[in-house]
């Protein structure tokens, strides 16, 4: 489907991860969708029946019929997140947690919240429209607690 639109001359996010799969024979190493059945476009709402009408595509987020954009800083965050190169996997939409602001390394300046999983900080982008996230495993000395009024991408 990315191909698709991308092929219509509009611009296309495809954020994915890497899953290890085993079957009895072997294990195999996927790219998977962090987001499975949503792409993200950049397109004129007005002129959306391009993209429509594109095999595979079913509706487009919005509120009833009104098409409603992703929040530009949660996919700037997403695109930062996918050129970093840190491993990532997707994970439960979150609300709750300390919000923070990463200082150091790839995603210097990326907020989001931070979590200890299994010992290890993870930092969870959120997608708020689609109640999506995704977990990123990073070093949590890295981060800096945003003030409770604070709120970001």
């Amino acid at each position: 489907m990315a191909r698709q639109v991308s092929a219509k001359g509009y611009e296309v996010f495809l954020p994915v991860y890497k899953s290890r799969r085993r079957w009895s024979d072997r294990v195999k190493e996927l790219e998977l969708p962090l987001f499975p059945g949503y792409l993200f476009s950049r397109f004129d709402p007005t002129h959306r029946l391009p993209i429509l009408i594109t095999p595979c595509v079913i509706q487009i987020v919005g509120v009833g019929k009104t098409p409603v954009p992703v929040d530009e800083k949660e996919i700037v965050a997403l695109q930062a997140a996918a050129r970093s190169g840190l491993a990532g996997e997707p994970r439960p939409f979150v609300r709750i947690g300390q919000r923070v602001r990463v200082e150091h390394g790839p995603l210097c300046g990326v907020e989001g919240t931070l979590l200890n999983v299994k010992g290890a900080q993870r930092l969870v982008l959120s997608v708020t429209l689609l109640q999506r996230s995704v977990a990123l495993e990073i070093d949590g000395a890295s981060v800096t607690p945003l003030s409770q009024g604070t709120r970001g991408g």
